[in-house]
């Protein structure tokens, strides 16, 4: 199926539609224009929710989205994406926005260290801790059960940060994981890496800058499970999964292969591939009908397995 209309008019807009450039553009250029794109779609006014308000958790800053509901509710941390070089709070802020609408939900956004300045453990270390700390003063936030969210490299963190809270006994309620990269080791039989290695925003070739940023070029680490959640040794026992990729996205097969593994694992998991949908399609709902319909289902799902879930 070709590309959603409403994406591809959006990268034309912002000159996004042709081949990708000869030279690569440094970190910085490449947060500059992820920022612009990514408040450019942003819904205006902001969707509204209770309050929004900073807050640091485990030396980590963050941002905390309530709804403007009375009583216990679940708490969604929250896991933004960007090839662990890219994103911030801002970024992601509509993201976030709808999920505690959505959800109704307390909503704790990461602002991670990245890289390349902070290459791998400092990503998953912060996400971690704040998952750990969130976990351990759920009062202070929703009160509830515990789930966890994520999409692209923040889909990647997701599924580390869970496997570390099943090995802990932490409780999980549920995860949802938009487009995320599960194997950084390079394996070739990934077909939608060939596929869609161009022309779809995201590139097979930046998929492999960014995780040679992230892992500051050490192949050695690639098979660890906290880079590589595929390649863990067991599955089993993890949160139930929400999975959801774009049909033209170069980590299709990443995300279907994550979902394969842990159905095996006998760990309950809904995924789907979205005809016409890019890379970092949750971002763009309100300029894509198609996108706005995937996020819905996505959600609508995530919050089935949060609202089954009993509190620990």
């Amino acid at each position: 199926m070709a590309m959603d209309p409403s994406i591809r008019a959006l990268l034309q807009k912002f000159g996004l539609d042709g081949p990708p450039p000869t030279a690569a553009p440094t970190v910085e250029q490449m947060r500059a224009g992820n920022r612009q794109l990514s408040l450019a779609v942003a819904p205006s006014p902001p969707l509204a929710v209770g309050s929004v308000a900073e807050d640091t958790l485990a030396g980590v800053p963050g941002r905390v989205y309530r709804p403007d509901t009375a009583g216990p509710t679940p708490t969604v941390l929250f896991i933004h994406g960007g090839g662990w070089i890219l994103g911030d709070l801002d970024t992601h802020d509509g993201v976030c926005r709808r999920l505690c609408r959505d959800l109704d939900a307390v909503v704790v956004s990461v602002d991670y260290r990245l890289a390349p300045e902070h290459p791998f453990p400092a990503a998953y270390d912060d996400c971690v801790g704040v998952a750990r700390e969130v976990a351990a003063g759920i009062d202070r936030f929703g009160g509830g059960v515990l789930a966890l969210a994520g999409d692209s490299a923040g889909g990647n963190l997701t599924a580390a940060v869970a496997l570390a809270l099943r090995d802990d006994g932490t409780p999980v309620a549920a995860q949802l994981l938009a487009y995320p990269a599960t194997d950084l080791s390079g394996r070739t039989d990934f077909p939608s890496m060939t596929e869609n290695a161009t022309g779809y925003l995201l590139t097979a070739d930046e998929c492999r800058h960014d995780i040679q940023l992230y892992t500051g070029g050490d192949p050695s680490i690639t098979a660890d499970p906290r880079v590589s959640p595929l390649l863990a040794a067991d599955h089993r026992g993890l949160a139930p999964a929400v999975i959801g990729v774009g049909e033209h996205d170069p980590l299709r097969d990443h995300a279907l292969a994550y979902a394969d593994a842990l159905a095996a694992a006998g760990v309950p998991v809904r995924r789907h591939v979205y005809p016409g949908l890019i890379h970092g399609f949750l971002n763009y709902d309100s300029v894509s009908p198609a996108v706005d319909t995937a996020v819905t289902q996505l959600y609508a799902e995530f919050g089935d397995f949060v609202r089954s879930a009993r509190p620990a």
